[in-house]
């Protein structure tokens, strides 16, 4: 854990980070709060804390007595809330910024083709 952010939400985003990628699939079990307090080395209210902010978004929910696991359609609805703040935080203000020096849509396609071939 190592930005700025309170550790909860870290602890939240690396497990939806695992949804998204397939490292914890739907209807799998989700590490314990003890066990990522554990593995982070952190309190285990804060791992708590995390956990159940994934619940409060119904990413995971709870088996009494058996544990937490994460929800069917978690990872398309991850997907899908991640891509409209990307497109929020990063599309629109770079759709508005090349408006905003002339270059169009075209274009615009063309540099991001170019870069993509540099890579």
């Amino acid at each position: 854990m190592d930005d700025d952010r309170p550790l909860f939400l870290q602890i939240a985003e690396m497990l939806e980070n695992q949804i998204i990628d397939g490292t914890l699939p739907e209807e799998s079990r989700v590490p314990s709060t003890n066990e990522l307090a554990a593995f982070h080395r952190i309190n285990p209210a804060t791992a708590g804390k995390g956990l159940n902010q994934l619940v409060a978004d119904g990413i995971v929910y709870k088996k009494r007595g058996i544990g937490m696991f994460v929800t069917t359609g978690s990872r398309d609805a991850l997907r899908y809330r991640r891509s409209e703040s990307f497109s929020e935080q990063y599309v629109r203000p770079l759709i508005a910024e090349a408006e905003k020096l002339g270059i169009t849509t075209e274009e615009l396609k063309k540099l991001i083709d170019a870069w993509e071939d540099e890579q």
